[in-house]
């Protein structure tokens, strides 16, 4: 997965039209076209958010209120009328936001209570949960985990749109066989036992991991490309994500 990312040059892109450049941009005026880019990255990097939250010590309870009145906030203040487009890092943003948000409302959140005001944030808890039980908290401090929580839903929204895709393209089971030489995980089968099993050839099979790699890598730096402001912070990300995972 590293090197298929390393290798793999995007498009150019027009980095004035991605979800966190208009967001930036209509900061002020919260406008419609804003609204819905923001609700968007929302919607896709909560997970990391709560994690964090919740690696502070709190409930799940007092987590998830104080998550979503987080975002309630971001979505209907004037939250990002102090945002610099110069240093436009939506995770750099989120966890400087959170940060002044816990240290200055937290009692005032915990009166809002779910099923208030936040409606959208798709709260899977019992497998967030889950996550967090499973990650070495007591030697990964808060900032770690969103890091590690925030590249792994980027990597997730990236692997949920390939699988769409190969759904699209009905190639479900071979897919399902070979997402996991896109993970870094071991596979329990030898490239010749799963052309075996997929009834192709091992030629074949390894042209089509190679295509998967490079769509992967593909959709990788698209979902970076809608949380920074220019091309050239698309690679310091990547190299960031590398660090995070690999640490």
């Amino acid at each position: 997965m590293s090197d298929s990312l390393r290798q793999t040059h995007a498009a150019p892109a027009s980095f004035a039209t991605t979800h966190w450049s208009v967001v930036l941009s209509a900061a002020d005026n919260h406008s419609p076209a804003a609204r819905e880019a923001l609700e968007k990255l929302c919607r896709s990097y909560w997970r990391p958010l709560y994690s964090y939250v919740r690696s502070r010590g709190l409930t799940p309870d007092d987590a998830q209120d104080l998550t979503q009145e987080f975002f309630w906030r971001l979505l209907d203040k004037n939250y990002l009328s102090q945002v610099d487009p110069r240093k436009g890092k939506f995770r750099s943003f989120l966890l400087v936001a959170v940060n002044h948000f816990l240290s200055n409302e937290r009692d005032k959140a915990r009166a809002v209570k779910r099923g208030g005001r936040v409606t959208f944030l798709p709260l899977e808890m019992d497998t967030t949960e889950e996550y967090l039980r499973t990650a070495p908290s007591q030697t990964t401090s808060p900032e770690r985990l969103y890091e590690q929580s925030w590249s792994l839903a980027l990597l997730e929204r990236a692997l949920a749109q390939l699988r769409q895709e190969a759904q699209a393209a009905g190639r479900d089971r071979q897919f399902a066989e070979l997402k996991i030489l896109l993970t870094g995980e071991r596979p329990s089968l030898s490239y010749a036992e799963l052309a075996g099993k997929l009834e192709t050839t091992e030629a074949a099979l390894k042209m089509a991991v190679q295509r998967l790699r490079r769509r992967f890598a593909e959709l990788v730096r698209e979902e970076i490309a809608q949380t920074v402001s220019s091309a050239e912070e698309v690679e310091e990300e990547i190299r960031h994500l590398f660090a995070v995972l690999s640490g």
